[in-house]
């Protein structure tokens, strides 16, 4: 009898041994998973200097600062590491993070999108940011891209305004007609080619890196950028006229490869996109800032300004043009979505 008891007592000590052991493996919460580190990579043709690259280093900056050390970014300006076409390529496979595209290149991908870059699309600076602050139109045009380039645009950056730039042999130009068989630099995509023939040049293809060489060496007559871009690239110094024809208000679009996009949470992709919006208004701010600035730097380097150019027959010919000269990109044109962007001036 003594023995039956004392085994009862000790299959009770047993049992309560275990039910100990399981409460307390039921208790132990798991150990908390350490919070994900990004490091992104980020690549520009822009020098140091220039608004794009010093938004680039508020964006390291703020996005370092929300995310309390966890997010980052290694920065390459000046074509450190890729050409122009190299960074576009290099983030829509993967092999980079992040870099600037624009309307005009991802246009061969999504081809309404080459009327944002067309000439005189925009009457101004508060035209332009009155589009890409519409949801549905800022929305519609993130998804597109996402889909069909493989990138995934985050901001839209202030790049200037474009103006004709042209060497002295060129003479003054005031009407379109004068540009007749000038030699002008455009980025090698067909929308870029497109502007050049609405602005009635003879189109050059070139990267961005040889533009100075070419003017300098006759290999081209022209490029068009906006002054700030004139200034640090030097290119008063190979030319001698600017032509205010105010053709397109310019932007780039931070962009970051979709599948990397895709892999960051959705908390992330808040704090990337807030510290963006950061860079966006800090650059636009100093591009807006050194246009009269560099306006007069320039003017004392030699540059002549015309400030007279007939606009009207720019913009009569450009429309002719696109229509006529470049039904290959014009042909695939939504006008539903130009008149959108007319309501919005």
């Amino acid at each position: 009898m003594k023995k039956r008891v004392v085994l009862i007592i000790m299959m009770i000590a047993l049992v309560s041994v275990f039910a100990f052991a399981g409460a307390d493996k039921e208790e132990a919460a798991p150990a908390a998973a350490e919070p994900e580190t990004i490091q992104l990579s980020w690549s520009s043709i822009s020098t140091a200097d220039t608004a794009q690259s010093r938004a680039m280093q508020k964006f390291k900056f703020e996005v370092e600062r929300l995310s309390d050390g966890r997010i980052s970014a290694d920065l390459y300006t000046g074509g450190q590491i890729f050409t122009q076409e190299g960074e576009l390529a290099a983030a829509r496979e993967g092999t980079l993070d992040m870099a600037y595209y624009a309307a005009g290149w991802v246009a061969e991908w999504v081809p309404y999108l080459g009327q944002i870059n067309a000439v005189y699309t925009f009457t101004g600076y508060e035209h332009m940011r009155n589009v890409y602050a519409d949801a549905g139109i800022w929305g519609g045009i993130v998804d597109d891209v996402s889909e069909n380039v493989g990138v995934r645009p985050l901001a839209a950056f202030y790049l200037g305004t474009r103006e004709l730039n042209l060497v002295e042999s060129v003479g003054e130009v005031r009407h379109p007609d004068q540009m007749n068989g000038v030699k002008l630099r455009t980025p090698n995509s067909p929308n870029w080619i497109a502007l050049g023939k609405a602005l009635g040049g003879n189109p050059t293809p070139m990267s961005f890196g040889e533009v100075y060489m070419g003017l300098r060496t006759g290999v081209i007559e022209g490029q068009d950028n906006p002054l700030p871009t004139d200034r640090i690239q030097k290119f008063y110094e190979p030319t001698k006229y600017i032509v205010m024809t105010d053709h397109v208000v310019d932007t780039v679009w931070p962009s970051i490869n979709i599948a990397r996009w895709n892999s960051f949470s959705a908390e992330d992709q808040g704090i990337i996109l807030e510290a963006m919006e950061i860079a966006r208004q800090y650059n636009d701010e100093l591009q807006s800032g050194r246009e009269a600035e560099d306006r007069a730097y320039l003017e004392e380097q030699g540059i002549i300004f015309i400030d007279d150019p007939d606009k009207a027959a720019f913009q009569e010919y450009a429309k002719w043009s696109y229509q006529n000269e470049s039904q290959n990109v014009s042909g695939d044109w939504d006008w539903d979505f130009y008149d959108r962007i007319q309501a919005l001036q």
